[in-house]
């Protein structure tokens, strides 16, 4: 079991703590005196603007400016969260890298580049990690538009040896005027799972000239690591880069291997003795994932302790830990999800912090949503085998707990950072009868289209695919949602429902996932875009949906199939999930799950809510009676693959208007659909052509514009819809 060398903090050391700063620092103990305050020359950090700053440094003040950075990290998870353990096990690397090389001229492209915060630290952004009023200056990956020395814009994973392939490629082919250097892809921490990955090692050996990739090997992923490939990296590590098979010689690459990942001289001499070498080499660095989170406390111990000092054992900040190496099948410890309680190591918590502020919060969306979906699965294992659960990587996101993926044994599975894999796995699963749930973030399923489109579809694989995070969100511009109707709603094949209550959800993912044989189960895949935030705040106020109250008719449904219902408090457990609901069939088939559902029949007006912009709607209805009184149509359609035109040839008497909601892309979108529909099938009386209004998002990349500032800039207002309409009158 390795034990990591320990790297820290002297209690004599000192530091001056801005107020915010002293007010959040609590929950892992790390005291104000150690916390960096910003805009003070006596600190090294607070004095680098650039990398030359690194390189002007003495060799014995690297270790004092990693311990600098690594306190500032710290605090400033805390305070604004972010994936702070995997910078954390970076510090010494990415100070190593501006040492060795000279940045922009040397290309660094970090991958995934979440564990880029350091880098941006170096180079002129550590204020934005210093000062609290300064925090929301720079994104949580690497962005040209911030600095010359981001090559990309990088919030995915496993395309970094890909991109420094096209570097090298050009420098080679124009020499000495390109203007480009040394070229260094930094992959690791899950990373090198990715098919794309092992695409770009291919190209790299083919390719030749320098190259250098830089491994961080914290042996962990997401929430942990899965695959044929960590046996051999285990070996690798083991025996000091000597054993073989060495998977990145098999590719027919030069390798080199650092043990000591988190020592700064260390990793200064080996990227010293690669630096300017006339072909691809691999860096396989060992650091700890988390390095200087103290992990011996429990959560509540953390809530209750005072601050008091804290003493570490090397200059740079990293405890020793035996937090690696565990026998229990998930590779890392036992936390629950991936936002409290991190700590050093083989620690799935630490993927990603949540600041302090956070702590005691209702779960979001995407954690209500997904343990109420897992919760409604587990009863089935038993009786069917070939039920399946598989995440690509973020299943403690997505509500898919430690403790359900323990109990659950073989019936979950975790690809690591694979999401072509993932659904190619699960039409796979499908052929053979068995019934895969595929689950992750909207933005993250871009990366399996083709799979989508060829082994899902095409095959008409009963794969269903649980859609966390579509719509809108105040996310950054590489993790947004917005495009995941325009995605899955056009390809052939496919079903996707766009669920708008806990209840429709349930019904959603039992009807999608009857075994087969069931009557009236869909024939092919069945794609359900998870409620988000608009949804779930609506169930926890029934005032929000005005004109039903959350109170609609119970939907068609066939056959009776295992569901769940969240208890009143909130909580959701696999003993609040064997009921079942069955109600008769309106008619037969598949049909009955595509129609749209009318929960108010008005006339003048009709309002179409898609998914999350169905509140809206029922809002906009009831300001609609309040201010105007004309008593709209409100409907909800369910599902966005198809246009129920029995209720749209319904509209055309007695309605001028149908004005379509929806929180995603615009172009390309449903709405669209229904002016199209409209415009198609024009009757000669001009008095049955409603007038349609198309309300969505512009096609855009959006960078962490809160949701409200979102739903004002593309009129997602009661005013603003409420407004367009009675102008028209």
């Amino acid at each position: 079991m390795r034990s990591a060398s320990g790297n820290g903090f002297d209690s004599s050391d000192s530091f001056a703590v801005s107020g915010a700063a002293e007010r959040t620092a609590r929950l892992h103990d790390i005291p104000p005196s150690i916390t960096p305050s910003h805009g003070d020359d006596s600190h090294l950090l607070s004095r680098i603007a650039s990398p030359a700053d690194v390189k002007a440094l003495a060799p014995n003040e690297l270790a004092e400016l990693c311990r600098e950075i690594r306190t500032t990290l710290l605090a400033y998870g805390h305070q604004h969260g972010g994936h702070i353990g995997s910078n954390l096990g970076m510090v010494e690397a990415t100070v190593a890298l501006h040492r060795v090389f000279d940045s922009p001229r040397d290309r660094i492209v970090f991958d995934v580049s979440h564990q880029s915060y350091v880098h941006k630290m170096l180079t002129g952004r550590a204020a934005a990690y210093l000062d609290p009023d300064r925090f929301g200056e720079v994104t949580g990956f690497t962005n040209p538009d911030e600095s010359e020395h981001d090559q990309f814009v990088l919030g995915h994973t496993g395309t970094s040896i890909s991109l420094a392939c096209g570097l090298a490629k050009t420098r080679d082919m124009e020499g000495p005027n390109s203007g480009i250097g040394n070229v260094i892809a930094v992959i690791g921490d899950g990373s090198l799972s990715s098919g794309v990955a092992f695409e770009g090692l291919n190209n790299a050996a083919e390719q030749g000239g320098n190259l250098i990739i830089v491994f961080n090997d914290n042996e962990m992923s997401i929430a942990g690591d899965f695959g044929g490939m960590y046996g051999p990296l285990a070996r690798l590590r083991a025996s000091g880069g000597t054993a073989q098979p060495n998977l990145f010689n098999a590719f027919g690459l030069d390798y080199r291997y650092v043990e000591a990942g988190n020592d700064v001289s260390a990793l200064v001499a080996a990227f010293e003795e690669v630096r300017d070498i006339d072909h691809p080499v691999v860096v396989h660095i060992h650091t700890l994932k988390g390095a200087g989170y103290d992990g011996e406390e429990t959560h509540a111990d953390r809530q209750t302790a005072s601050a008091s000092p804290v003493s570490f054992d090397s200059p740079t900040g990293v405890h020793p830990t035996d937090n690696v190496n565990h026998s229990e099948p998930w590779h890392s410890d036992h936390c629950n999800l991936s936002d409290h309680e991190p700590h050093e190591g083989q620690c799935e918590a630490s993927h990603w912090q949540n600041p302090d502020a956070a702590i005691g919060k209702p779960d979001d969306p995407r954690k209500h949503y997904g343990k109420m979906a897992m919760a409604a699965l587990e009863p089935r294992f038993a009786a069917e085998p070939g039920l399946v659960v598989i995440s690509p990587a973020t299943p403690g996101s997505n509500g898919i707990t430690h403790e359900f993926r323990e109990r659950a044994g073989a019936h979950y599975v975790d690809t690591g950072i694979t999401e072509s894999h993932a659904v190619a796995y699960a039409a796979g699963i499908a052929r053979a009868g068995g019934t895969p749930v595929v689950a992750t973030t909207a933005s993250f399923f871009q990366r399996a289209y083709d799979q989508f489109f060829q082994e899902m579809s095409l095959n008409r694989s009963r794969v269903t695919v649980l859609d966390f995070l579509g719509g809108l969100s105040g996310s950054d511009n590489t993790h947004s949602g917005a495009y995941d109707v325009t995605m899955f709603s056009n390809i052939p094949g496919a079903t996707m429902l766009v669920p708008t209550s806990a209840r429709d959800y349930l019904a959603d993912l039992a009807w999608a996932t009857a075994p087969a044989g069931s009557a009236d189960a869909p024939a092919g895949p069945v794609v359900i875009r998870v409620p988000g935030e608009a949804i779930l705040t609506a169930e926890r106020d029934a005032t929000l949906l005005p004109v039903t109250g959350g109170q609609i008719a119970d939907r068609p449904q066939s056959t009776s199939l295992p569901v769940s219902v969240s208890s009143a408090s909130g909580g959701i457990s696999a003993a609040t999930v064997r009921g079942t609901v069955s109600v008769t069939a309106q008619r037969a088939g598949v049909r009955h799950m595509l129609d749209w559902r009318v929960n108010q029949t008005g006339s003048h007006v009709a309002i179409i809510g898609l998914g999350n912009a169905y509140p809206l709607a029922e809002q906009t209805a009831a300001a609609l009676s309040a201010d105007y009184g004309i008593t709209a149509t409100v409907i909800d359609p369910r599902q966005c693959t198809s246009l129920d035109s029995d209720v749209l040839e319904s509209l055309r008497d007695g309605h001028q208007q149908v004005i379509t909601l929806e929180d995603g892309q615009l172009e390309g979108g449903w709405g669209e659909k229904v002016t199209a529909y409209y415009a198609n099938h024009h009757v000669s009386d001009g008095s049955r052509n409603p007038h349609v209004l198309n309300f969505g998002a512009a096609k855009e990349f959006t960078d962490r514009v809160p949701l409200g500032e979102l739903n004002e800039r593309y009129g997602l207002t009661v005013e603003q819809v409420t407004e367009a309409i009675t102008r028209c009158f």
